[in-house]
Parts: structure tokens; C-alpha cells; sequence
């Protein structure tokens, strides 16, 4: 039964737009998760979150959970963490405080960070019971994205903005506020009195969402704002869903998905307009891998050269065969995950049932095991990759090749892989 919330969203005055989108982040009206959680960082905006997340809470019968990730990056982390939790505590909202433990990180820190940051609030929700965590992003970082994307010279994909919503491991995270202002939430928590810590590198020019920053507010005098960047998010962002519907009828026609490997027919395949069939197969990269980028230009090049030709391929983890006029891309076996507890994910994506033993890939000593196999019709090198529940070196069950009496399933599917990516 749908609540309404009007009359007291009528009496909180110049809080009640705000409130309005905090309300919503619980999700469809009158079936709102029993318990949601806010990642809070100390700064303006997730704090503002936090308390308009609060008094949300308390008026449609929320629990909600904090949390704070430590990236262990500055001196300041482990006191903002501290303040956040003091805070919490004010609300009594239950405060917990992830930390990355890390040595030396190659490559790129920042998406390191990032790609850290998810991953623990994501173990930490599931843990927790918790479907839904809430960020505080604002139209202000949509804008700075925006530029960033300009700089790279990116395409539809990198320019259409921050998505209201995406999943990791089957954990919702939400971003009610992406259509205000980080001047609301500021002005918010100024007419409250309420405080916040302003992170010092914010002020540093190494960083690209700085110089982004930066470059904005230059460009205010041309009426180029967070105002008309939002417009122009929002519409290349309906482009970018027609693109991604196109792209998921494309792959109802030339593909078929069995045991967590797509069945390309080639033919079909060939005569799709030249960039769904780019877009396709960085879908089914990203889909089979788990990578949470596209391959690089290059490597997609030749991989399209590749199969253009007729010949097999492997990229990011991902084999492609032929058989029989169509291509089957699989996992490629030693990119599998290694072996997780029964009941756990394994490989990112893979739900086998049983409460004992250990999943990990069925591989050519499990499929030995399975009398049955040939009868699913599976080529080898895809059976091979789909998980097995063990007991040592014996198996106890494997759905996919047809031995036991588990069931396995394989999510997100490729078309909701597609139209969520």
C-alpha cells in the first residue's frame, strides 16, 4: 500500500525538495527497503546526505546504516572518519569504517581507489543484509564528469553523465541527489548549522576532477554552467538508451545466451550495422569478464579483425571459437576465479546451490566426472569454465554438464548486462 508523505513534506519549507529526493531513494513508494545505507565521507555533500537520509528515514520507518571508507591515502582520513561516526552517532545511525589495505598501487591511484571503495561497501552491504547504498553525488559532479570526458575525447558512452542507479555483486547504489546542486546541499546544511570537512584535495591541481572544477566556474561568463551541462547530460543520456535498446535487440537476433557463453551466429552477426557489432562485443567482454572498462580501442580492432576473418581470439580474459558458422565466446579458463566457499559468487556472476564443499570451475578433471556432458550440446571449452560444487578432487554436482542435483544460475543476464551498462 503506497504512503503518502505530502502533508509532512509540506510543512519542512525550503527542505522539501530535498527531502523529496531522499524519499525516493528508498525506492518504489510503499515497498522501500527494510534497511538502507549512506556511504558518507565527511564532506558537504554526503553529509548533507546523511542527515536528509535521516530525517527520511524517521518519517517513512527506514532503518539506515553509514559508512566510511579510510583509503588510507591522508593523514586526515582516519579523523574524518571519526567525525562522520561522532555525527552518526548524534542520529543514532549505526557507523562502520571500511579500510583498503594496500601496498604500492600500479597504474592509475584514483580509479584504483575507486574500484576499491565499491568493492568493500559492496562485501560490506551483502554482509549486512543491505540491497540499497545511497552516494552523494550532485549535478555539480555529472558537470565535472562531463569536462573530464570532453578532455579524453570521449564518445556517447563517456559523455551521458553518472547513472542514478547501477549494481556491483547484487548491491544497488543510488544516487538520489545527481539533479541538485552542491550549492543546495551546502546551503542545506548552512541553514541548519550543521558541519562538514572539506577535503584538501579539493584545492589540488593534480587531480583531473579539480582542474575540471577549475575550468568550470571559467566558463560561467559563456553561460556554460552546471544548469545547461545537466541539459545537455541529460539528453545525450536518452540517446545513450536508445543506443543500448538497439544494442540488446541486436543481440536477441545474433546471439543466444547457454551456461554464462553467448552462441553468436556469424552470419548474423556480420550483417549488424558495423558500430552495434563494436558495441556487441564490448558487451559481451565486459559481460564474460567482469571488467569494469571497455577494451582498448586496439585490442577491439583486432579482435574485430580477427573474427572478420574467421579466425579464433582471446581478449580481456575472453575467449572467442568458432564451431559450425557460429562464434561461442566463453570465459577463458585460466582468467576463471579461484574457488569460493559454497553459497558465495563465484567468478563474479555465478549462484550455484549446496551449503558444503567449495565452488570452483569444473575444468577437464570435473568434466571427466560428468557421463552426461555430450548430451547438453555444449562445446568443451564452455562446460569447462562453468562452476562445480567439490569436495576435495571429487564433485559433487555441476548443473551446467548436467551431473547432481544443483542448480546454477548466471546474473546479470547479457540483455540486462546490456541495457545497464
Amino acid at each position: 500500500m503506497s504512503v503518502d508523505h505530502s502533508q509532512w513534506l509540506a510543512a519542512q519549507g525550503d527542505d522539501a525538495p530535498l527531502l523529496t529526493r531522499a524519499l525516493a531513494a528508498g525506492g518504489a513508494a510503499g515497498a522501500p527497503p527494510a534497511t538502507l545505507a549512506v556511504a558518507v565521507s565527511g564532506g558537504s555533500d554526503s553529509m548533507a546526505m546523511l542527515h536528509l537520509m535521516a530525517r527520511a528515514a524517521r518519517e517513512a520507518g527506514w532503518a539506515l546504516k553509514a559508512v566510511t571508507v579510510d583509503h588510507r591515502l591522508r593523514r586526515e582520513a582516519a579523523e574524518e572518519a571519526a567525525f562522520v561516526g561522532e555525527t552518526c552517532a548524534g542520529l543514532m545511525v549505526p557507523h562502520e569504517v571500511l579500510v583498503w589495505d594496500h601496498g604500492d598501487v600500479p597504474g592509475n591511484l584514483m580509479q584504483a581507489a575507486r574500484e576499491a571503495r565499491y568493492g568493500l561497501m559492496a562485501a560490506w552491504a551483502k554482509r549486512q543484509g543491505l540491497g540499497v547504498v545511497t552516494l552523494a553525488h550532485t549535478a555539480d559532479d555529472q558537470a565535472e564528469t562531463f569536462l573530464m570526458g570532453l578532455s579524453r575525447a570521449a564518445g556517447l558512452d563517456g559523455l551521458s553523465g553518472m547513472r542514478p542507479e547501477f549494481a556491483i555483486d547484487g548491491v544497488a547504489f543510488r544516487r538520489p541527489f545527481l539533479s541538485q546542486t552542491r550549492a543546495e546541499l551546502r546551503a542545506y546544511m548552512t541553514r541548519h548549522k550543521l558541519p562538514w570537512i572539506d577535503d584538501p584535495s579539493n584545492d589540488n591541481d593534480r587531480f583531473t576532477r579539480i582542474k575540471a572544477r577549475r575550468a568550470l566556474r571559467a566558463l560561467g561568463p559563456l553561460g556554460i554552467s552546471v544548469g545547461e551541462l545537466s541539459a545537455v547530460i541529460s539528453n545525450l543520456s536518452a540517446v545513450q538508451g536508445l543506443v543500448q535498446h538497439a544494442v540488446a535487440v541486436a543481440a536477441q537476433e545474433a546471439a543466444a545466451e547457454v551456461a554464462g557463453a553467448l552462441r553468436v551466429e556469424g552470419r548474423a552477426f556480420g550483417a549488424l550495422h558495423p558500430e552495434t557489432r563494436r558495441r556487441l562485443l564490448i558487451a559481451a567482454v565486459r559481460w564474460v569478464s567482469g571488467a569494469h572498462h571497455p577494451p582498448r580501442e586496439a585490442k577491439l580492432a583486432a579482435l574485430e579483425r580477427a573474427l572478420s576473418l574467421g579466425k579464433d581470439a582471446t581478449l580481456g580474459g575472453v575467449r572467442f571459437r568458432w564451431r559450425d558458422q557460429a562464434c561461442w565466446v566463453s570465459r577463458e579458463a585460466r582468467a576463471c576465479g579461484g574457488p569460493v566457499p559454497a553459497g558465495q559468487v563465484w567468478d563474479g556472476r555465478w549462484h550455484l546451490t549446496g551449503k558444503v564443499g567449495e565452488v570452483r570451475a569444473l575444468g577437464p578433471e570435473g568434466l571427466r566426472q560428468c557421463p552426461d556432458w555430450r548430451a547438453t550440446g555444449l562445446p568443451r571449452q564452455v562446460l569447462e569454465v562453468t562452476p562445480g560444487l567439490w569436495q576435495g578432487a571429487l564433485l559433487q554436482a555441476a548443473p551446467c554438464a548436467i551431473f547432481g542435483r544443483e542448480a546454477a544460475t548466471c546474473a546479470p543476464s547479457f540483455k540486462e548486462f546490456i541495457l545497464s551498462h
